[in-house]
């Protein structure tokens, strides 16, 4: 499941909406809906996300949070690590073997390390 399905799967049941009538709804198929929600599909696009927001009624920090789930949910990605260093195509095949293999704690320690370098002042 990716970060962007967990949290649809949150809002659906915290509403008590079925799978069908969201996906009738904002104009998909319930097998879709499903497949997007189980990381089983690409992220959504722009206007099915606005689709969405519309539908649970969601507005400001709460929509920008949707949409940031939304670009970090894609379940098949490509690190492309041409012009880095050694080090950095390293990394990137490691975490493409070992995530499998990593517990909770881990993934979040590795996650907590990288918001601190993005939140990190650049100068």
């Amino acid at each position: 499941m990716t970060p962007f399905g967990d949290r649809m799967r949150k809002l659906r049941m915290e509403r008590g909406v079925t799978l069908k009538d969201m996906a009738e709804a904002i104009g998909v198929s319930s097998a879709y809906l499903s497949a997007l929600e189980h990381g089983k599909r690409g992220r959504p696009g722009w206007h099915l996300i606005q689709r969405i927001l519309t539908y649970f009624n969601i507005i400001w920090d709460d929509a920008e949070e949707v949409v940031r789930l939304a670009r970090i949910s894609h379940p098949r990605i490509t690190i492309d690590t041409a012009g880095l260093s050694p080090r950095a195509t390293e990394l990137a095949n490691r975490l493409a073997d070992d995530i499998g293999k990593l517990d909770a704690a881990t993934l979040d320690e590795l996650v907590a390390v990288l918001n601190r370098r993005r939140q990190k002042p650049k100068g």
